[in-house]
């Protein structure tokens, strides 16, 4: 089985019609993925279920990214979000997710659906990319990995506030003209 740190540099892709479905419980543990999550990420089916999602979370993700996906999950609400997964031989590929909550009869939230879709090229290169990869920087300049975290997360909340909109809002639009291409 291949080093878990390893990262090969090279993107993989799936079908623009293709929707990379799981479901984990409370924890973020694995409860169901589609074949085309296991095909996409290289891994069978038993190797997934019971595991963290985390599994599959690439080293250039910044995890201030994930703090707010959290947060927000944790608060009952959806998500949309870009994400760079990392497959079980290194290799990587870029999602546009939508996260939701999952509820039992009484409403209760029992855990998480998510569904993965290609995202858009163009708002990859020029929004997504230079904007992960200042938060990266940023959460790796500092020693400790939670000030770092924290110090990402402060980067999201100034820039929300400079452009006057909420994270689904920011999301949403990323591909307008109205918003800068230097985030």
């Amino acid at each position: 089985m291949p080093r878990r740190e390893s990262i090969t540099g090279v993107e993989r892709k799936f079908g623009d019609d293709d929707i990379i479905v799981s479901k984990t419980n409370l924890k973020g543990h694995i409860t169901y993925a589609n074949e085309v999550f296991l095909k996409i990420a290289d891994y069978e089916e038993k190797e997934v279920l019971g595991k963290p999602h985390s599994m599959i979370r690439h080293p250039h993700m910044p995890r201030c990214v994930f703090k707010l996906l959290w947060q927000t999950l944790e608060a009952d609400e959806e998500i949309f979000a870009y994400v760079v997964n990392r497959t079980k031989y290194g290799d990587h590929y870029w999602v546009y997710a939508h996260v939701t909550p999952s509820h039992d009869p009484s409403g209760k939230i029992t855990g998480y659906h998510s569904n993965r879709r290609v995202p858009d090229r163009t708002i990859l290169e020029r929004h997504v990319i230079p904007w992960y990869s200042a938060l990266l920087e940023e959460e790796t300049r500092h020693g400790d990995r939670k000030l770092g975290m924290l110090a990402g997360e402060q980067m999201i909340l100034d820039l929300l506030e400079r452009e006057g909109l909420a994270y689904d809002e920011y999301i949403a639009t990323l591909g307008k003209s109205f918003l800068r291409s230097n985030v």
